[in-house]
Parts: C-alpha cells; structure tokens; sequence
C-alpha cells in the first residue's frame, strides 16, 4: 500500500503531460503569417474550460499584492499628471487596503492590444473609414519592439485576421483585408480574444493589456453573454476602450452595451457623431494607454480562494474623475 501514492502521482504527471499539445490550441483559425481572409472565417472549437484561476493573475509575485491601473482626469476630462498617493481612497472587498507598497505614474509602459473590428451588415455605410481611421492609430500607437497587436473581424463568428506582431504594415494589411455583412458576435469577440490571446500574455514585467472595440455594440449572434465577457476581461486584467459605430444620433442599446464593457475595466466608450471624430477618439484612447498611474496594495483579510474582490478607487479632490477596473478574482491555492 505504501507504494499507491507515487504511482498515481505518476498517473496524474502523465495526463498532465499528455494532454498539454490539445490544450495549447488556439480559438483562432487563421495563423499570424497568412493572408488576411474574409471574416467568415471562424475561431476553431475550444479544447479547454476558462476555470483555471492560476492562469489569470492579475496578482504578481505575491498571491495577496494587487496592482491596479487607473485614470484620473479633471472635469474636461483630461488626463491630469501631478497627482500622489494622498490624492486618492482605495477599498478593497469595501475595506481600506492593509498596506499602500507603492504608487507611481506610468506613462511609457508596453502595451498588448487587441483590435476588434465589427465587420457585420450594420457598419456598412462607415466601414471603409474605420478601417482607415484604425490603420492611422495603429501608425501612431505601436511601437516596433517594444508593443505588440493583434486584428480580429467580427461578424456572427471571429477571424483572427493578424496574430500578435509589432508590425504595422503586416497589421494594417490585416484591417484592409476585411469584409463587411452578416450578423453581429460582439461579446464572443470579446470572450474569445480575452481568453485565448490577452490572458496567456503574462510576462514578468508590467504591461498594458487593452481591447479596442469598434462595434455599433449591437449583439445578436453571440454565445457567451455580456456578463461573461466582462468577468473574463476582468480575469485577464484588460482594459476595454469602445468606439461606437452607430451614426444615427439616437440612444441605441448597443451604446449601453460599450459602456458597460468599458466601465467595468477602467476603460471608456465613445460615441462619435462625425466621422472625423472616430480619429479623435482613437487619439483620446492612446493618450490614456500612455499616461496612467498604478498603485499596488495588499488587501486586508485577503483569502486566495478564488473569489471575486471589488475595488473602489475615488479621488480625494473636487473635480477629479478616476476611472479603474470594478474588482478582480483572488488566485486560488
């Protein structure tokens, strides 16, 4: 008896091992260094389970440190520079944090984006200059061996049209390479590319994770709800910024659609009414990439059970507006 343990220790090691090639395939089904095809194209079926909280951390080093980016601005809704750590109020799980371990401005941290493009029906009458608007930020933005994108189309299905490059001509290609129609997968878009391309980036230094969203915002194809969109961007500690497509000048239900996607992860949605002011918005959104702080803390009463912790980050000075992700799952162990 006393040889059982090691020997299905052995079992579990073996399984383990075997099952590794199923589980490193991608969603996606177009490689990085093919041609960009029609967004019919679809992610490839799924081998694996979003369950693995280890995975996801958005907790370094230490299971009971959180580090948090955030945005202040001022009434105009700049970004405002000269601020510290007394400036600000920070609850976790509704408590004040047990310890502040450091605050700081960044500004010139690496960003890991992803470019979602809504290619379905809906967008047709703006498309040519989304994709133009969106090949300019790309120019303005990444910056080559330091940055790193990816392009993916999105109709009632996903198509990675470029996988992670800090190349701007092999991106912008990618844009250019899209076609418009069919129905509208939004919040698998955002699922899918969270899950399967921003969450496996975790590299041992700081970067920021980002998802830009040119969509209407309507959704009517997806699998996976908003609700499951939003926690798995939360999982992979990504900030959505969403720039609406919709021209009508109405309220529609897609724009609460983006804000909700952009409130819970520290980003923003915009909702331009000129097409000129989709570049502005873009140029808004790169402003923010750069210029934002950080503040790491250890929570107080902090369990690594896998729970979900809310963050509240509010300024101390009038006028002052900040803008953070809503909370973050504890790793489990």
């Amino acid at each position: 008896m006393k040889y059982t343990q090691p020997i299905f220790c052995l079992m579990i090691v073996f399984l383990a091992t075997a099952l590794t090639p199923a589980q490193a395939q991608s969603q996606f089904a177009t490689p990085s260094n093919s041609p960009a095809p029609d967004a019919s194209s679809t992610y490839a079926p799924s081998s694996t389970t979003p369950d693995d909280d280890n995975s996801v951390l958005t907790i370094k080093k230490r299971v009971d440190e959180v580090n948090v980016l955030f945005i202040a601005t001022d009434k105009h809704g700049k970004f405002v520079r000269d601020l510290n750590q007394q400036d600000f109020s920070i609850l976790d799980d509704h408590k004040p944090p047990k310890s502040v371990d450091s605050f700081r401005k960044q500004t010139n941290l690496p960003i890991e984006m992803g470019l979602l493009i809504d290619v379905s029906g809906s967008v047709h009458s703006r498309f040519d200059f989304e994709q133009q608007a969106a090949t300019d930020f790309l120019q303005h933005i990444l910056r080559a061996g330091y940055d790193k994108a990816f392009v993916v189309g999105f109709n009632s299905h996903g198509q990675l049209a470029q996988d992670y490059t800090d190349s701007v001509p092999k991106l912008s290609l990618a844009v250019q390479h899209l076609h418009n129609g069919g129905g509208t997968a939004l919040y698998d878009a955002v699922y899918k590319s969270c899950r399967e391309k921003l969450m496996n980036e975790n590299p041992d230094y700081p970067v920021r994770k980002a998802l830009i969203i040119l969509s209407d915002g309507e959704d009517n194809q997806s699998e996976f709800t908003k609700t499951q969109a939003i926690e798995m961007a939360e999982r992979a500690g990504v900030l959505i910024y969403a720039i609406s497509t919709d021209d009508s000048g109405l309220i529609l239900r897609g724009d609460n659609n983006l804000e909700q996607l952009a409130d819970a992860t520290g980003g923003r949605a915009f909702f331009p009414f000129k097409m000129k002011d989709i570049t502005r918005s873009f140029a808004a959104i790169e402003d923010e990439l750069r210029s934002q702080y950080v503040v790491s803390y250890k929570p107080l009463d902090f369990d690594a059970d896998g729970r979900y912790r809310s963050i509240q980050i509010t300024a101390n000075k009038k006028d002052l507006q900040v803008r953070a992700r809503k909370g973050y799952f504890a790793p489990k162990q």
